[in-house]
């Protein structure tokens, strides 16, 4: 078994222990013999903005205030203009208020509403991709011993996914340092913690990137376009749409991170190749896998 990492460099870091997250539960294996399983809990958190209910959410219910403001900042029904004056929490009715200064324009927004293809709630708004029309992301370049390191502090990291399963992990990066690891039931969902701890701290995406356990989608393309980072990574595959999102709007996508190899299919001209592979474990390939 892999040896854990310390997580004091964390600035906000998974706690697999935390009581309400998970639950042991008695089952049976394939053998017929008791097993004791530790299962991830999922609760319901409904957001309002301002006295309008937007969406329910399954969650695992922790940082309920960062989902609330990093989800409504990534549907596009908080402008960066938006002065926000509170985020009420009741634990007992699990809800959260997000409250603005004036008034927005989430009713409009509310009729374009779909469902998308994502884990649990994957809601997003028709007028997200001309909120991109307007998005150039800085011309950042990253190191690849960078991402070697982070991968490889971030999959020894304690966490709820290693302990349950059946949960996505978000990752908000500097160089070769992870700073804020969330987890839930969604990877949007984590994702827009991250995006509402952002927001809450006032902290620049300029220089950042956002690694994720989840599948390159054009809504995880979108939403990290959206954030303002300029580099997102994840072990997992791609998909056509999300491709051609990245390159529009100038976003740096590697995927299929593992060991030695990774495949980048945008930004391959902002990567600077530094690391000595000599040096870099390498994991197998699965078997009828092709190569790349």
């Amino acid at each position: 078994m892999a040896q854990a990492v310390d997580t004091s460099s964390y600035l906000i870091a998974p706690d697999p222990t935390a009581a309400r997250l998970t639950r042991k539960v008695i089952g049976t294996d394939q053998t017929g013999a008791a097993v004791e399983a530790t299962v991830v809990e999922e609760r319901p958190l409904t957001i309002f903005l301002n006295g309008q209910e937007i969406v329910t959410a399954m969650t695992i219910g922790d940082y309920p205030e960062y989902l609330a403001l990093g989800f409504l900042r990534n549907q596009g029904m908080l402008s960066t203009e938006e002065v926000i004056k509170g985020v009420d929490y009741d634990e007992e009715l699990e809800t959260v208020v997000v409250r603005t200064q004036s008034q927005t324009r989430y009713e409009e927004k509310l009729k374009k509403k779909t469902r998308t293809s994502g884990c649990a709630v994957g809601t997003v708004f028709g007028d997200m991709m001309e909120g991109l029309s307007d998005v150039r992301l800085p011309d950042t370049q990253i190191r690849t011993s960078d991402l070697y390191a982070l991968a490889h502090q971030i999959n020894r990291t304690p966490s709820l996914y290693l302990n349950a399963g059946a949960i996505h992990g978000t990752v908000l990066c500097q160089g070769d340092r992870p700073l804020v690891y969330m987890e839930d039931v969604g990877r949007h969902n984590a994702v827009d913690k991250i995006a509402g701890w952002m927001l809450s701290e006032g902290v620049s995406p300029d220089d950042k990137t956002l690694y994720t356990t989840g599948r390159l989608t054009s809504e995880m393309v979108i939403k990290t376009a959206l954030m303002g980072i300029p580099t997102l990574a994840s072990r997992s595959g791609f998909t056509a749409w999300g491709v051609e999102i990245a390159n529009q709007v100038g976003l740096t996508l590697i995927g299929r991170l593992k060991g030695q190899r990774y495949v980048c299919l945008a930004g391959a001209e902002r990567l600077i190749r530094d690391a000595d592979l000599s040096t870099i474990p390498d994991e197998p390939r699965k078997a009828g896998r092709k190569a790349g």
